[in-house]
């Protein structure tokens, strides 16, 4: 990548290993397996392969959320996946979930195992699977899909658009950072908006739009996310703060946060989960002790 004014693009793209920065090493061109990797499966009928970036966060807060509620068909073993080891593009992972991203889910409860792949598709498998988190009034279903799908369309620009150029790139872009931090800003008072006249996004009820778009822009607010919250001003957007608190507040929402995760406290890191028993004996600090 060049920062230069005078770059041209070259008539034909050519792939680069040395380009990417940090990501250089699993950044590539085409899809599918890089090698032969099975991966584990536990005992419960849920089985996610995962880790506990914003995409990862969300189908683990929806699964400790189900418990929560009392589904004990919620139970799930969480196995980790290193995206920087390139554990993604493992046979294994790949026939779960083709495009090669995290998080995938293999729902073992059946007679015959359904894999899920892509966030948003599994927070809907799941909320029609229990009935819960998502209306049923069509009204009110509309109104939390369409908050669902608009983190879906809107969060490349904040990952993959702001949070690369101006925490991750090689080269500071001028252009390329105030391009995304405009879009960025105005996403937000988007939400801003809708959280003024509504608790949640879906209305009055929590639901899998909260679940899907809070661990990006609630992150985002809290100051967690590309250490840009006074670059962006977050104090500003009262009611996306209001609503990203309240939803902090919620157990499970705190649990499902810790699980996957590989930075942060120690006591907040569960690297895998496979009981609920997890968050008590097996967070990296309470390891480190027994050691």
């Amino acid at each position: 990548m060049s920062g230069s004014p005078d770059y041209t693009p070259p008539k034909v793209w050519t792939w680069n290993k040395a380009n990417g920065g940090q990501f250089a090493s699993i950044n590539r061109p085409i899809a599918g397996p890089t090698h032969d990797k099975e991966l584990p499966v536990g005992r419960h009928p849920l089985q996610l392969y995962s880790l506990g970036t914003p995409n990862g966060q969300k189908v683990t807060i929806m699964l400790e959320e189900l418990l929560a509620l009392g589904h004990e068909g919620a139970e799930y073993d969480a196995w980790l996946i290193k995206i920087g080891d390139g554990d993604q593009f493992g046979s294994g992972f790949v026939a779960v979930n083709p495009n090669s991203k995290i998080p995938a889910l293999m729902d073992r409860s059946g007679p015959k195992p359904i894999r899920v792949f892509e966030s948003g598709a599994i927070l809907t498998y799941l909320a029609e699977k229990f009935g819960a988190f998502l209306p049923t009034e069509p009204a009110d279903r509309a109104e939390c899909l369409s908050w669902l799908f608009w983190q879906m369309g809107s969060a490349p620009y904040l990952g993959g658009g702001f949070g690369h150029f101006y925490a991750y790139a090689p080269t500071k872009i001028e252009y390329a950072i105030d391009r995304f931090a405009m879009e960025v800003k105005r996403q937000l008072d988007v939400l801003d908006r809708r959280l003024a006249e509504s608790e949640y996004l879906g209305g009055s009820e929590y639901t899998i739009a909260d679940i899907a778009v809070w661990p990006w822009y609630g992150g985002l607010v809290k100051g967690w996310t590309y250490g840009a919250a006074e670059f962006l001003q977050v104090e500003d957007y009262k009611n996306v703060l209001r609503w990203a608190d309240t939803i902090h507040s919620r157990p499970a929402v705190q649990r499902g946060r810790m699980v996957n995760r590989l930075s942060g406290e120690p006591s907040s890191q569960l690297h895998e989960r496979h009981d609920a028993s997890d968050f008590d004996t097996r967070t990296q600090d309470k390891l480190a002790a027994a050691e």
